[in-house]
């Protein structure tokens, strides 16, 4: 008994000692965005929202006949499942199990012949009413619930549509009015609406026409016959399409140009989104007030995929519960998920064959809890179903459509501590507080999301009873600061005035305030500055630094709503070279063009009259900065109003400063300081390529040493 012990025990160690441990990768790794500065956003880990349950292929349908380049997938309100087999021409219709309830391939039309689909490639479905894109055969073709025939719709007769214009409808999509809209693979005008009885009444949401400033130059000294043959610009298509209950429709386009789709990503015109949402009128309508645009991936420029690269192609939109909505990514076979304001709840997916992963992701659809992905490379798709972070999410989502904010939190709260960067949940407990009364509490919530617009309604009502407690000493402390700068201006114009007329050498407290009188009557201050030597490099030098220290205040002291983002700019270096590098760039441009030009002013002179213009900088940003915190969003355009009337005093100073150092006319004034800024775009082109030379230099000698180095 114990030698079969011992044998036992020897085998187990034996067991453990050479066993070959074995890990499953995740198919995908599911996540969000950061909501940092611009060009800093980044992508976090978040729980998965949806696992893969199953692959469903054609032999789990129970298909003799193996489905081939599958185009669309789509769920009807039974949870049964319709599937657009383009090479077989026919479409498969499955229960909610996935197994095979009937075929539609080939019917009797009106006229009594036997008829088929030619590579359809959507499908459609109504409360009674199947409709099939029949894109080959260029028409839409509709069938009863169970797959008896009812009409065929053909190609549209209409003015709006050209008689010599290819029709190929890939998609289609029927509101509660039975309004039909149809996407054309070949028609650039929009998408076509039809009523029930296929009569066209016209076009929606076309895409606009990109022509650059050059190519409209060029076309106004073009002739006619030169005009006619121009290739012509037209707008791109749109590739898919769905519609919700309440008749909003969701469009793709995945021909937009990459450098449109970054433009319009990194802040530029909605108009080059890759995803729309239109009303019935096919205005645009959608929602965008996320951190990041809602256009699939966003930060392609920082992923190792050298086969992948530019941003998403986006080749389907589906309507999932509570008003979210999906849109995969063709290159990069993901999913993307976001809710009715635009905000990214989740993104998932990934290219391979491992359960889970898409090959060649074509088409999505929801079936209840399920997401249902169709991969044309596999001819299959693959059910997802929700786990329980996604039922959290889901289940606040719907209790904040409801108005059950307390619920909501509830809900936020669960999501923050299996996500504590989801900045959605952030906002929605902020919401919440914000039409409980707590609007300080809001205000963090908000903040910590990076969400300035509900950031500063909450505010409104702190500022509101702010002011309603401090009502009587609001206007004292307005009235204390406006005689505080009446009597300082006062006191500046009594020293100038006595420095002018008393002899002997400035003293510095003269030579300061004298910029006073500089900023106010810039010919003769200028001109005293220079020849009555009323002013000095010594005043310049601090002037220069308050400079400095002013928009080093700027970015430490700015209120939240201006500057969300206060720690990346809180840098001393930041503002030394924001006022040194342009100081000194135009100083030396300037003098060293003046110089060439009969120019009397020194580069001792210029500095001087430079650093004096500052003034206005230094009397607009304060002020603004200290403001930036009583402030909301809709006042902040006040704000960047005082700051842009500083720059511009500031430039006019110093373009007068110059006329009067150099004593030039206005017309040699103009061109002088043209060629000053040419000439400091020269500067920096030698100071960079100075700089690359010798670093190439520095690392030639380098290597050198250490290769003698290795050889001793």
């Amino acid at each position: 008994m114990k030698k079969a012990a011992s044998i036992l025990c020897l085998l187990f160690v034996l067991i453990l000692l050479f066993s070959i441990p074995i890990s499953a990768a995740k198919p995908y790794q599911t996540y969000t965005y950061s909501a940092d500065p611009p060009k800093m956003t980044y992508a976090q880990y978040s729980p998965d929202a949806y696992t893969p349950l199953m692959t469903v292929d054609s032999t789990y349908m129970g298909l003799d006949e193996a489905i081939s380049d599958p185009r669309d997938i789509f769920v009807d309100d039974r949870m049964n499942v319709y599937i657009a087999d383009a090479k077989n021409n026919r479409i498969v219709v499955l229960d909610r199990y996935y197994k095979l309830k009937f075929i539609i391939k080939e019917f009797i039309n009106e006229f009594g012949i036997e008829d088929e689909f030619t590579a359809p490639s959507g499908v459609f479905v109504t409360k009674d009413t199947i409709y099939v894109c029949d894109t080959d055969a260029n028409r839409i073709v509709t069938f009863d619930r169970d797959g008896n025939y009812k009409k065929i719709i053909p190609q549209p007769e209409s003015n709006l549509f050209e008689n010599d214009a290819v029709y190929k409808p890939i998609a289609v999509a029927v509101d509660q009015y039975d309004r039909i809209y149809v996407v054309s693979s070949t028609t650039y005008e929009g998408i076509l609406v039809m009523t029930s009885d296929g009569e066209m009444t016209g076009f929606i949401g076309a895409q606009a026409v990109t022509i650059s400033k050059w190519e409209i130059l060029w076309m106004r000294f073009q002739t006619a016959e030169q005009r006619a043959l121009t290739a012509s610009f037209i707008p791109t298509e749109f590739n898919n399409i769905t519609i919700t209950q309440d008749g909003f429709i969701y469009a793709t386009i995945a021909s937009i140009e990459d450098s449109q789709v970054s433009s319009f990503i990194n802040g530029g015109s909605s108009k080059y989104s890759p995803v729309k949402m239109l009303n019935a009128a096919g205005d645009e309508i959608m929602r965008r007030n996320g951190f990041q645009a809602p256009a699939g991936e966003i930060r392609f420029d920082r992923m190792n995929m050298e086969s992948i690269t530019g941003p998403s192609k986006l080749v389907d939109v589906a309507v999932g519960p509570e008003k979210t909505w999906s849109i995969i990514d063709e290159k990069r076979s993901k999913i993307f998920t976001y809710d009715f304001d635009g905000n990214l709840l989740f993104a998932f997916g990934n290219d391979g064959s491992q359960l889970g992963n898409i090959k060649t992701i074509r088409a999505v659809a929801y079936q209840g809890d399920a997401l249902l992905v169709l991969d044309s490379n596999f001819n299959s798709f693959t059910v997802f179903e929700r786990t329980e972070y996604g039922n959290i999410l889901i289940r606040a989502l719907a209790d904040e459509n409801a108005r059950r904010y307390s619920k909501a939190v509830e809900g936020w709260t669960e999501i923050l501590k299996r996500n504590i960067n989801f900045d959605t949940a952030y906002i929605g407990i902020g919401k919440a507080l914000y039409r409980s009364g707590e609007y300080d509490k809001a205000m963090a919530y908000y903040r910590a999301a990076y969400d300035t617009t509900n950031y500063s309604e909450a505010y409104k009502e702190v500022r509101k009873a702010w002011i309603s407690r401090f009502v009587l000493l609001i206007p004292v402390i307005i009235i204390v600061i406006v005689v505080a700068c009446t009597k300082f201006m006062q006191y500046a114009s009594k020293v100038n005035r006595r420095a002018a007329t008393a002899g002997g050498k400035r003293t510095f407290k003269e030579e300061l305030l004298y910029a006073f009188h500089v900023i106010f009557h810039p010919f003769d201050g200028y001109w005293d500055l220079k020849y009555e030597k009323r002013g000095s490099m010594r005043a310049a030098v601090v002037i220069i630094l308050a400079t400095i220290m002013t928009y080093y205040y700027d970015s430490i002291g700015s209120g939240y709503i201006v500057n969300q983002y206060g720690f990346y700019n809180s840098i001393m270096s930041v503002a030394i070279n924001s006022v040194l590098a342009p100081l000194f760039l135009f100083a030396t441009a300037n003098w060293c063009l003046t110089t060439l030009f009969d120019g009397e002013g020194s580069f001792k002179n210029v500095v001087v009259a430079i650093s004096y213009a500052l003034i206005p900088l230094i009397l607009t940003q304060i002020p603004v900065t200290i403001m930036s915190n009583l402030v909301t969003v809709e006042e902040v355009n006040i704000l960047n109003l005082v700051t842009t009337i500083g720059v511009i005093w500031t430039g006019i100073l110093v373009f007068l400063g110059m006329m009067v150092t150099h004593d030039y006319s206005l017309f040699k004034g103009v061109t002088t300081t043209i060629g000053t800024i040419i000439g400091m775009v020269f500067i920096m082109f030698f100071g960079i390529l100075f700089a690359t030379l010798l670093g190439k230099l520095v690392s030639f000698v380098t290597n050198i040493v250490l290769e003698i180095g290795y050889r001793i």
